[in-house]
């Protein structure tokens, strides 16, 4: 089988290119990642020369790169697409929402498209390839004190980013009811673990604790994310584009709620710094107060479930970005501004 994937040099893209490989020998991978300033070549240096896997440099809106690839004419027959490529920072979200929604609203259309063109039978029986649409929980807007996310839960984003994932999402839903594409959807709670940015939460915390530079916590730091880590996010996804029904929605959770100044404290112990680190900073606009998943529709139907504790995956992810700080300086040095108050703390801009 040779599967195409989006986005394979960024946080979970990387993370479930090496599972693929590792855990189908049978399988080729064709890589394709825009290498912004989130998509790192070092992150899979360890597979480049692996005769299964291929990388091409290109966007998602490209519509005649993805048609090439899709359509066999590249690298042969392609046999299933999962779609990770997208900009995923909200902070980003609102200080340029026009390029989220080209990516994430048009790529997505573009490699729904070729899908359609190039994935179907010659028989006319149907498609031969699958197509799996990664996306978040946070297309369901913000929950109070109580209460889960699930599959059937109204689509309220609150964000340019969650909105434009939105649309991405919702045109899976008609590529799937008006075509009879085999399409899946997943969304899963906050990802953690080895190779996520550092404008992300947990490793901005850990690399500014690191340095011993003050860590920016949002507002009174009580917003609450339930987190995943990437391992076992992509052993979901492996499931759901083997074993998923096309046209239904997975959320993937680690029932793992934690307010941010939990997790805040959580790094600083492990690291032996002292609270004094921390930065209490004004709000993100429009910070959705809570999330939480309901993760028991695959769990009952595809068997999964989490196999990290939060305790054990932090102290790898903790000691992962203690032991490979030269990776993490690389990023550091292209990154565009902060994630946090981007407006308020711009550094170092680098031209893309």
């Amino acid at each position: 089988m040779q599967l195409l994937l989006t986005g394979g040099l960024g946080f979970i893209g990387s993370n479930l290119v090496r599972h693929l490989l590792q855990h189908y020998p049978d399988y080729s991978i064709i890589n394709l990642d825009a290498v912004t300033y989130a998509g790192h070549p070092e992150n899979l240096e360890d597979i480049a020369s692996n005769p299964r896997y291929k990388f091409v440099k290109g966007r998602i809106e490209d519509s005649e790169l993805v048609n090439e690839i899709v359509s066999g004419r590249k690298f042969g027959q392609i046999d299933g697409i999962i779609n990770l490529a997208a900009e995923t920072h909200v902070d980003r979200s609102i200080h340029d929402p026009q390029v989220f929604v080209h990516t994430n609203v048009l790529g997505t259309q573009v490699l729904l498209e070729a899908a359609y063109q190039y994935g179907r039978k010659k028989d006319g029986t149907g498609f031969s390839i699958r197509f799996v649409q990664v996306s978040t929980d946070e297309v369901y807007g913000s929950l109070g004190a109580t209460g889960f996310f699930t599959e059937e839960t109204p689509l309220a984003p609150n964000s340019p980013y969650s909105s434009s994932k939105t649309g991405g999402d919702l045109l899976c839903r008609a590529y799937y009811h008006t075509y009879g594409l085999p399409v899946t959807i997943t969304r899963c709670s906050n990802n953690y673990g080895p190779y996520q940015h550092p404008e992300k939460l947990i490793p901005l915390f850990i690399s500014k604790a690191l340095s011993n530079q003050q860590v920016p916590v949002y507002g009174d730091g009580l917003n609450v994310r339930d987190w995943l880590h990437v391992e076992d996010h992509c052993k979901a996804i492996d499931l759901v584009f083997h074993k998923g029904t096309p046209g239904e929605v997975y959320n993937i959770g680690g029932n793992n709620e934690k307010k941010n100044i939990e997790i805040t404290r959580l790094v600083l112990s492990e690291l032996g710094k002292g609270e004094d680190l921390i930065k209490y900073v004004q709000d993100r606009p429009g910070h959705d107060r809570r999330y939480a998943i309901d993760s028991s529709k695959i769990q009952k139907q595809l068997g999964w479930e989490p196999e990290h504790t939060f305790e054990t995956g932090m102290k790898q992810t903790v000691n992962w970005y203690k032991e490979n700080q030269n990776w993490l300086n690389s990023v550091l040095r292209n990154v565009e501004f902060t994630a946090v108050n981007v407006a308020a703390t711009p550094t170092k801009v680098v031209a893309r």
